[in-house]
C-alpha cells in the first residue's frame, strides 16, 4: 500500500485490534477481582467492545463475539450459567451489531424490537377510588333510605313505601349492573348486586304485606342473589345468599310449619334442621364460587342451628352434635387449605356451643369444666396424631 494511504494495513489493523482486546481483557478483569463489575457485566462489555471492532457490513459480528467469549469460558455456551443477566445485558448489543451487518439501517429497529418484546406489558388494574366511591355512594344510599323509613314509616302511605324501596332497589342493582357491563371492579358490582337483592326482597314484603308478602319477599330476594351469584363471582353475593336463607327458614318455619297451636321451644328444631340445609347449600356453593367464604358461611349455618337446637326443648344433645361435626369439617379444611378463617369459625363455634350445651344438660359448672376437660383433650389427642402422620408423609 502506498505511504500516503488513508488506511493502515491489514496486519497493523488486527495487531491493534489485538493489542486493546488484551488490554479491555486485562482492565475487565481487573474490575471484576475488585468486585466493581460482575462476571457477566465484563462479559456484555467484551461483547459490545468486539462487536464494534468487527469489520461493517461482515454479518459476523455477533457470530465472532460469542464464539470468543465461548474461547475465553472454556467452550461455554453464551448465556448458558448466568442466562438471567448475561443474556439480558449483552442481547441488546449482539442484536444490534447482527442487525447491522445484515442490513445497515435497519439495525436500530431490530434491537428495539428484541428489546421491547422482552418488556412484559403492563398488568390493567382497577382504580381503587372506583371502589371506595362506590362502597361509599351505596352505603349513604343504603342509610338515607334507612333513615328516611324508620323516621317516617308510621305516617308513609303504602305506595309511598314501596316507591322508596323500589327507587333504591332500581339504583342499587342498575349500578350494579352497569359497572358488570362495562367490566369494572368485580367486588363493586357484586356488594351493589347483594344490596339491591336485599332491598328488592323488602319492597316485595311491603308490597305483598302478611304472611305471602314474607314469603314472596324471600323468593324475590333469593332469585336475585342466586342470578347474581352466577353471573358476578364476588363474595359479598356469597353473603347475601345466606342470609336470604337463613331469613327463609325462618319464615317458613314461623309461617308455614309451625301450627298456631305450636311454642318457639317446640319448633326451634325444625329451624335448626332448615340451617343444617343452609349449611349444605353454602358449601356446595363452595365448589363453583369462592371456597373460603362459602365454607365459613357453611360453618356458621351450623352455628345457627346449634342454638336453634340449644332453644329446642331437650335438644343439646343434638346441639353438641352439630356444634361438634360443624367446626370438625372446618378444621379438616384448614389442614388441606391453610385458611385462617375456616380455623376461627370452628373454633369460635366450639367455644360458645360446647360451654353453653354442657351447662344446659348439667346445670352445674363443674360438670361444664369437666365436659371441657374432656373435649381439650380429645382435641389436643388429635394434634398429635395429625402430627405424627404429617411427619411420617414428610420422612
Amino acid at each position: 500500500m502506498p505511504p500516503g494511504s488513508p488506511h493502515p494495513p491489514r496486519e497493523a489493523r488486527e495487531e491493534d485490534e489485538h493489542g486493546m482486546s488484551t488490554r479491555l481483557d486485562d482492565e475487565l478483569r481487573r474490575l471484576v477481582s475488585a468486585g466493581v463489575l460482575r462476571q457477566y457485566q465484563a462479559d456484555a462489555l467484551r461483547d459490545a467492545a468486539e462487536a464494534d471492532f468487527s469489520p461493517p457490513g461482515s454479518g459476523t459480528a455477533a457470530a465472532g463475539a460469542a464464539s470468543a467469549r465461548s474461547a475465553r469460558t472454556g467452550g461455554a455456551p453464551a448465556g448458558g450459567a448466568e442466562s438471567g443477566g448475561r443474556g439480558t445485558a449483552s442481547g441488546g448489543a449482539r442484536d444490534g451489531s447482527a442487525g447491522a451487518g445484515g442490513g445497515g439501517a435497519g439495525a436500530p429497529g431490530a434491537g428495539a424490537d428484541s428489546r421491547s418484546s422482552r418488556t412484559p406489558p403492563a398488568a390493567p388494574h382497577s382504580s381503587a377510588l372506583i371502589e371506595v366511591l362506590g362502597y361509599l355512594g351505596g352505603a349513604l344510599l343504603l342509610g338515607a333510605v334507612a333513615l328516611l323509613t324508620l323516621a317516617n314509616w308510621g305516617e308513609m302511605s303504602r305506595a309511598a313505601r314501596i316507591s322508596t324501596g323500589g327507587s333504591a332497589a332500581v339504583l342499587l342493582l342498575g349500578t350494579a349492573i352497569i359497572l358488570a357491563l362495562l367490566r369494572r371492579p368485580d367486588q363493586l358490582s357484586s356488594a351493589l348486586a347483594s344490596l339491591g337483592c336485599c332491598v328488592t326482597g323488602f319492597t316485595t314484603y311491603v308490597a305483598i304485606e302478611g304472611e305471602a308478602g314474607r314469603v314472596a319477599g324471600v323468593a324475590v330476594a333469593l332469585a336475585l342473589a342466586i342470578a347474581g351469584l352466577w353471573w358476578l363471582a364476588g363474595p359479598s353475593l356469597l353473603v347475601a345468599t345466606f342470609a336470604v336463607l337463613g331469613v327463609g327458614v325462618l319464615v317458613l318455619t314461623s309461617d308455614v310449619l309451625t301450627p298456631d297451636n305450636g311454642t318457639a321451644t317446640n319448633s326451634a328444631g325444625i329451624a335448626g334442621t332448615g340451617f343444617i340445609l343452609v349449611a349444605f347449600v353454602m358449601g356446595m356453593l363452595g365448589l363453583f364460587r369462592d371456597q373460603v367464604t362459602a365454607w365459613s358461611l357453611a360453618g356458621a349455618a351450623m352455628f345457627s342451628s346449634s342454638i336453634c337446637w340449644l332453644i329446642q326443648e331437650r335438644g343439646e344433645v343434638m346441639a353438641l352434635a352439630v356444634g361438634t361435626a360443624g367446626p370438625a369439617a372446618l378444621l379438616v379444611a384448614y389442614s388441606r387449605r391453610h385458611a385462617s378463617a375456616y380455623a376461627v369459625v370452628g373454633c369460635s363455634i366450639l367455644l360458645v356451643i360446647w360451654p353453653t350445651a354442657l351447662y344446659q344438660l348439667t346445670d352445674n359448672v363443674a360438670g361444664v369444666a369437666i365436659g371441657l376437660v374432656i373435649a381439650s383433650a380429645a382435641l389436643l389427642t388429635a394434634v398429635l396424631l395429625l402430627t405424627r402422620h404429617q411427619r411420617r408423609l414428610i420422612e
